[in-house]
């Protein structure tokens, strides 16, 4: 998309607020942060995740989670991510966490800004099967977390979302 497009201004509607098309969204190099949501879905003692399909993470072991869509709630996000990444039905528990993600592109330019929202989840149905956005979708313990390269503020909230959940749920 030509980055004039981007720049110019929408129409405003009746009732003040701007109408903007999906296909607007980019996801580098961003004028604002996004928002996202992760679903920490821990059953078991064992902890879902997703390995990425795409950037910013291609190839990495994540949250499964995704961006807020207009109009959706954040629970309603969740569940579809959930839903769309792992084939699960999951019932949001509560909210782990809000943090961050920034990444330079080392010429000091911001290539993706996220204020990401993680909820504590369990599973309501469903096989966890990898989709949508996902590689690959496997179940985790705790030891084998530690051999995973997860960013610390990752590798914590999954850790603290286990803790609340306990051994055997």
């Amino acid at each position: 998309m030509a980055p004039d497009l981007l720049e110019r201004r929408l129409p405003r509607p009746a009732r003040g607020r701007y109408i903007v098309p999906v296909h607007t969204l980019v996801r580098e190099y961003p004028r604002h942060p996004l928002v996202g949501v992760g679903a920490i879905i821990v059953e078991s003692g064992r902890v879902a995740l997703v390995k990425r399909a795409h950037a910013p993470l291609l190839g990495e072991w994540s949250i499964p989670g995704g961006l807020v869509e207009v109009g959706e709630s954040l629970r309603q996000a969740v569940e579809r991510e959930a839903l769309e990444e792992t084939g699960l039905v999951v019932e949001i528990i509560e909210l782990a966490g809000v943090f961050e993600r920034i990444v330079s592109d080392g010429e000091n330019r911001t290539r993706y800004h996220y204020v990401l929202l993680d909820y504590l989840c369990r599973r309501s149905s469903g096989e966890l099967e990898a989709a949508g956005d996902a590689a690959e979708a496997r179940w985790f313990l705790p030891r084998e977390l530690e051999l995973l390269p997860l960013p610390e503020d990752t590798a914590a909230v999954i850790r603290l979302a286990m803790e609340k959940r306990g051994p055997s749920t």
